[in-house]
């Protein structure tokens, strides 16, 4: 995506953050994924994060049941860590050094990974769900959107019992809105940054 990552490019600041959202449909590993060498060809080194590996601890995120979306939207990622660890640090004054990682939900613990030092113009880019309306410090945000019929075809089976959970995200919060830009993903192979959603 060229635009994006001119626009990326165009971030002022000794550091850049950069959220993509979306739903786990809307495959915002594989848009982020895309947009780091193409940064990294201007100069911009480049880190990825994962909400994934944002995760709290399971006694914490599946204490209601592994598939309840109230908790899933409410308390499933350590926001408060992923500041910590990754936005804080790229701020003005900050160190310049993420953890990529801070939670393996598969071994439920800590992979304890050395943090990442960003020279100057580097970028973080966080990708995952539910990534707006926390007030995260953020310096660009990027929504990957689904319409409602194509978010509910493009979830798997196993994880459809999320759809209220990105429902009540889309009432509260209104990611369309809410971001910088939005990117319309439901044509495989052809994304489109929406510039008005008249």
């Amino acid at each position: 995506m060229a635009e994006l990552v001119d626009r990326i490019d165009a971030l002022p600041g000794r550091w850049a953050r950069v959220a993509v959202d979306g739903a786990p449909a809307a495959g915002t590993g594989d848009l982020a994924d895309s947009l780091v060498d193409p940064l990294r060809t201007r100069g911009r080194e480049t880190v990825r994060v994962r909400t994934a590996d944002y995760l709290r601890p399971a006694s914490l995120r599946l204490e209601h049941g592994r598939r309840d979306p109230d908790s899933y939207y409410e308390g499933w990622f350590d926001l408060g860590g992923l500041t910590r660890e990754v936005l804080d640090p790229l701020a003005d004054g900050g160190s310049g050094e993420v953890l990529p990682a801070l939670w393996d939900a598969e071994a439920d613990r800590s992979p304890r990974l050395p943090g990442v030092p960003l020279p100057p113009r580097g970028v973080a880019i966080v990708d995952g769900p539910l990534l707006l309306g926390a007030g995260l410090p953020f310096d660009l945000t990027v929504h990957l959107w689904l319409p409602e019929a194509a978010l509910h075809r493009l979830t798997p089976e196993a994880e459809r019992w999320t759809l209220p959970a990105f429902q009540r995200y889309a009432d509260e919060v209104s990611p369309l809105h809410l971001a910088d830009h939005v990117v319309r993903v439901d044509r495989p192979g052809r994304p489109a940054v929406v510039d008005s959603l008249d």
